[in-house]
């Protein structure tokens, strides 16, 4: 049965094609399942190629392989299989990835090293050769589809497909930059989130894309939680075409490296956020606000554990203004405060200010905000001039409902 949409779904924006990056998706049959769930992207020739990925000990042969491959800079194809991990399966895992690779490459009549793959849903059970192999014929034959359809077939428990877009200028020429990502549930991401995809037809030379990808990621990506916890799996990618015609961007002194780099992070925070309004279960989107902190990264690590504390999120879910849950988030995180400068605020109105609550306090506007499905909380440590913003949804019975019958 195809799952509701979350209350926080967006709709999925017009998507201009990318020249040089050509969608199709076909079905594999990983699972019983009435739908498409093997995605192939073919890319030209001489595609730059950067990512980001997993830091799980547990992590899939696909990460592994991944990583070696990104730092080669080159990409011709990836491939997405949804339905099967094949994380924890060992060296049939690996025989497995490196058998996609093979027969594409043959395809194409490129290294295997320049072919991606990916795999995401349940752990521990070998991905099927034969059903691989069968999916990538049909997958080779079928006519592209819309990059909606991609965006669908990579799903696993999301109810609604995610995309984002954006555009610059990068020496006089008008560029694209789009992404698509699934995500919903095990969200805590390190350094990647999920299974990302992010093409534009920009020439971009791989190593300042791997650079503007990852200071994309550290503030969007891995800004976002929804259950603490880190997949196994988790990768963002990001091809460069090159066929916009622009003279290869190699670092920020080559015009419109600027405008390019602000496209990319546009489209990294709109599909983080995604991710987050359809955390599993999800009624409410929460942005945490954390100035005055040590540093940028102790104010992020603040804001996660507020992000992450079951207490809060729980709170928020009831709509209970119970601001004492945040101050015990805070300092759980081990990073320097001082309760008595520490402020706490929902939606514009604090609740504390400098360790203690405001003696005129009124709960009524704070309650009227946390009904709405956007919550914001802001924390003021009062002791520097670090910031961060970081996301998360509330925790409902229905995230407990989804995990308890995942395997069913």
């Amino acid at each position: 049965m195809t799952p509701a949409p979350s209350p926080l779904a967006v709709p999925f924006p017009p998507m201009p094609p990318i020249a040089g990056a050509v969608p199709r998706i076909a079905r594999a049959g990983y699972k019983d399942w009435g739908r498409c769930d093997l995605t192939y992207v073919e890319l030209a020739p001489g595609t730059a190629v950067a990512g980001v990925f997993t830091r799980n000990v547990c992590c899939s042969s696909e990460v592994e392989l991944g990583r070696e491959q990104a730092r080669l800079g080159q990409a011709r194809a990836l491939v997405v299989n949804a339905g099967n991990s094949n994380a924890f399966t060992g060296y049939r895992g690996r025989e497995a990835v490196e058998a996609i690779m093979a027969q594409v490459a043959q395809h194409l009549g490129c290294p295997p090293s320049e072919v991606f793959v990916s795999s995401t849903g349940v752990i521990g059970v070998p991905l099927p050769q034969d059903k691989a192999r069968a999916g990538l014929e049909a997958v080779f034959a079928a006519q592209p589809c819309a990059w909606e359809d991609a965006a669908a077939t990579i799903g696993t428990t999301d109810t609604f497909a995610k995309g984002a877009v954006a555009s610059a200028v990068v020496g006089g020429t008008a560029v694209s930059v789009i992404g698509i990502v699934k995500g919903s549930g095990m969200i805590a991401p390190d350094m990647a989130t999920m299974l990302g995809y992010i093409f534009t037809d920009a020439a971009v030379e791989p190593a300042f894309l791997q650079a503007i990808l990852s200071a994309a990621s550290d503030t969007t990506f891995n800004c976002i939680t929804v259950d603490s916890d880190t997949s196994t799996s988790d990768t963002v990618l990001a091809f460069a075409t090159g066929a916009a015609g622009n003279a290869p961007l190699a670092g920020f002194d080559d015009a419109g490296a600027d405008a390019f780099a602000a496209a990319l992070h546009d489209v990294c925070r709109q599909l983080a956020h995604l991710v987050v309004r359809d955390g599993e279960g999800a009624q409410k989107f929460i942005t945490v606000t954390v100035t005055g902190a040590q540093s940028d990264e102790s104010a992020r690590r603040i804001g996660m554990a507020v992000a992450n504390s079951p207490l809060v999120k729980t709170a928020v879910a009831g709509g209970d203004a119970n601001w004492g849950r945040v101050v015990m988030a805070v300092g759980k995180a081990g990073e320097p405060a001082d309760r008595d400068r520490l402020s706490i605020g929902f939606g514009g109105t604090w609740a504390a200010r400098d360790g203690q609550p405001l003696p005129d306090y009124d709960e009524t506007p704070v309650a009227a905000h946390l009904q709405g499905r956007e919550v914001d909380i802001e924390v003021d440590l009062g002791i520097g001039d670090g910031r961060a913003t970081v996301w998360t949804c509330d925790l409902t019975s229905g995230y407990i409902a989804i995990n308890a019958d995942y395997r069913s």
